[in-house]
């Protein structure tokens, strides 16, 4: 090295790894029963076979590989001996980047939606162990930028961007995505979201028939079917009006009179609510409706949210602004775990691609909130590997145990071994 002649470096330590936080998740794993869930629920019709690597070995690899930070297909080949993902694992050497992408050319939409049965089945048991009879279904669309010939990549006027736009449901409350789907790219917000949504409703009244649950989504979902599947099963809704003539004029009504000449110089806000039956609507609907002055300005301002809630107008409005979470959420499966990356040309393979990322982000989302202590419970994903995941270790064997010497003075070593006592307080489902 220039800056000291006596410092040399290389690449040959040996038994070493930069990831020795993947043994909490792994611990995890064994207690919540991913890996079982995996191999038992996987399908993949048009099976390849791979001597070494069965269809769901490559997929367990693939997801620790996002859990690690390791996204694309040709990182395997660099970290093919890898002493602790290979322990992981179980093998003497991980599966190549030609073996992942000929899963990829066999993975379908069986496939995909195996995946999503793996999803359900895991966040069962999460909800087993933390019980939860209250639920926000965050709804919202995002685009994924393709730079290839990927088969339903259109151009997006809405996001003025060529590639997906695929439709998601979260929870609001805990972040957990219930459900996602990969759409091509030129089609609208809600697309399909009555028949996107059905199936969730119906998972969670079998689930916890007495929970409450309520649809929280922007104007793109104002779609007179979803407030019919809504009322229909007995659930709640806030989603956003578009602003019209009609609206406007009626908040008008109501606005005139709370306008104060003499306090122009400050802010006003008021909530107001009235019934309103929009001409595709079968009946008149509550709307609550925010009407807000910036200071100096001679106008209000109005937000329209249709509801069926008996909140107050204010507690409306404010229940509706925190799905701004949802962009959150949605940055975090991106950011975290290159959910958003279809870089395959067939369309099918891109979605089982969507669904392993949604696994590996749900399967970290979990571990976060059950495992984790307290105070770093709110960390992205890229704070957990900075503080977690990536920890140096050396493995030392013996005559009975492989031991793995972490980092004597890694900074969040309390925080590592309290993590590993929360998982070991788990009950086993695995």
């Amino acid at each position: 090295m220039n800056f000291n002649p006596r410092v040399k470096m290389n690449f040959d330590g040996g038994d070493l790894t930069s990831d020795a936080g993947l043994l909490l998740y792994k611990e995890f794993d064994h207690k919540l029963g991913l890996s079982e869930a995996v191999e038992e629920l996987l399908v993949v019709h048009d099976s390849v076979f791979h001597r070494d690597h069965p269809n769901s070995d490559v997929v367990l690899q693939k997801l620790y590989q996002h859990i690690a930070g390791y996204h694309t297909d040709d990182h395997a080949d660099d970290l093919a001996v890898e002493p602790l993902l290979t322990m992981l694992l179980g093998k003497e050497s991980l599966a190549s980047q030609p073996t992942l992408s000929r899963f990829n050319d066999k993975a379908d939409i069986a496939t995909a939606k195996s995946l999503e049965c793996v999803n359900e089945t895991l966040q069962r048991r999460v909800y087993a162990i933390k019980p939860q009879n209250q639920f926000v279904f965050d709804l919202d669309s995002s685009s994924f930028a393709a730079y290839g010939k990927q088969h339903g990549a259109n151009f997006n006027y809405h996001y003025q961007q060529h590639g997906f736009h695929p439709l998601f449901c979260f929870d609001g409350l805990t972040g957990d995505c219930l459900r996602a789907e990969l759409r091509a790219g030129n089609v609208y917000t809600s697309r399909q979201v009555v028949r996107f949504v059905g199936p969730i409703l119906n998972r969670y009244g079998r689930l916890n028939p007495d929970s409450l649950i309520v649809i929280r989504g922007d104007s793109g979902f104002a779609v007179p079917g979803l407030f019919e599947l809504a009322e229909t099963k007995g659930h709640k809704y806030a989603i956003r009006l578009k602003s019209n003539a009609r609206l406007q004029s009626i908040a008008q009504v109501m606005a005139d009179p709370l306008l104060n000449a003499e306090r122009l110089h400050k802010r006003q806000v008021h909530y107001r609510e009235f019934m309103y039956q929009a001409s595709s609507w079968e009946h008149a609907r509550r709307v609550v409706v925010k009407m807000e002055r910036p200071a100096g300005e001679l106008l209000f301002q109005f937000t329209f949210i249709v509801t069926n809630m008996t909140l107050q107008p204010k507690n409306i409005i404010r229940f509706y602004c925190q799905r701004g979470h949802m962009e959150n959420f949605i940055k975090e499966a991106k950011n975290g775990f290159a959910c958003d990356k279809m870089s395959s040309t067939d369309f099918e393979a891109n979605v089982v691609k969507l669904q392993l990322a949604i696994l590996a982000y749900n399967f970290n989302n979990w571990f976060r909130r059950l495992c984790v202590p307290e105070k770093m419970q709110s960390s992205r994903m890229e704070t957990l590997r900075t503080k977690l995941v990536k920890v140096a270790g050396k493995l030392a064997h013996s005559g009975r145990y492989w031991t793995w010497k972490l980092c004597s003075s890694c900074v969040y070593r309390k925080e590592f071994i309290q993590t590993l006592k929360n998982v070991a307080a788990l009950p086993q489902f695995g």
